[in-house]
């Protein structure tokens, strides 16, 4: 069944923007082992492109990037405009084929947020060439108790019926009122003992806009599955797949990758 469109993320995409000096050291460590570099001449899927900054980032590289969003197309092909191998297309990650298949395909911090991420995850892999390149960026179900138990709730049961300027105000809010933490006890050697401990060291490396957008996107998702180690594991499978990587990410999601049997 064919997942529904969802205006939050046209809002979301309409309000904000990443710095392009932020998203890259993101994007990187999101791909890793990946590089930026191993998408060069490559025929590449940016699965779920949201506001197009990553095809932004990747087209210079690449000898195309098709990306493909449900939600954006329109906010998408505008970042995108003057890129000549860059084209948009409207879509769900769950069910688009293409004629030709890819070199490589990314699905970064959208997976999670499909009806069925297993079922997601097996259309992306259709989608690229044997011999190609998978890499997925996910949360995890480890590391994210608190927004298992208390955010997603909350969402379903009141937060979601909020209007988008409410809730962006909530955002700014609780962006601003975790900054006293993370620069106080945040930086005293107490890992075991705090949850997001080693997340919440990247937002004293980016700016407060983009930790705005981070916590304003956790608000507004309509919908958000936590990846398992073993379910990621299940993903890049030793009959589907060689080279296999799979690392946690700041202690609240995963990356993972593999060529394509």
């Amino acid at each position: 069944m064919p997942q529904e469109k969802q205006k939050e993320w046209a809002r979301e995409w309409e309000d904000f923007k990443y710095k392009p000096e932020e998203l890259s050291f993101l994007f990187s460590e999101w791909i890793y082992p990946n590089r930026l570099e191993h998408f060069r001449g490559l025929r590449v899927l940016d699965a779920g492109c949201g506001h197009g900054h990553m095809a932004r980032l990747v087209a210079p590289l690449a000898r195309e990037v098709v990306g493909l969003d449900l939600n954006t197309v329109d906010i998408a092909k505008h970042e995108t405009e003057g890129l000549p191998n860059v084209r948009i297309v409207e879509g769900d990650v769950a069910e688009a084929r293409f004629p030709e298949p890819f070199d490589c395909a990314y699905c970064i911090g959208v997976i999670h947020h499909t009806d069925d991420p297993d079922i997601s995850f097996e259309n992306l892999k259709k989608n690229v060439r044997p011999g190609g390149r998978v890499i997925v960026w996910a949360y995890s179900w480890e590391g994210n108790f608190l927004n298992r138990a208390l955010l997603e709730p909350a969402k379903r049961a009141f937060l979601r019926r909020w209007p988008h300027s409410l809730l962006r105000a909530l955002a700014w809010i609780l962006t601003a009122a975790l900054y006293p933490m993370i620069w106080t006890i945040y930086l005293l050697p107490l890992r075991p003992i705090l949850p997001f401990y080693d997340y919440f060291a990247n937002f004293r490396r980016l700016s407060f806009n983009h930790n705005f957008l981070n916590v304003f996107d956790k608000l507004n998702a309509p919908r958000t599955h936590f990846i398992s180690r073993e379910q990621i594991a299940r993903w890049f499978n030793d009959a589907d797949f060689s080279d296999v990587h799979i690392s946690s990410y700041k202690g609240v999601s995963w990356r993972g990758s593999g060529t394509r049997r």
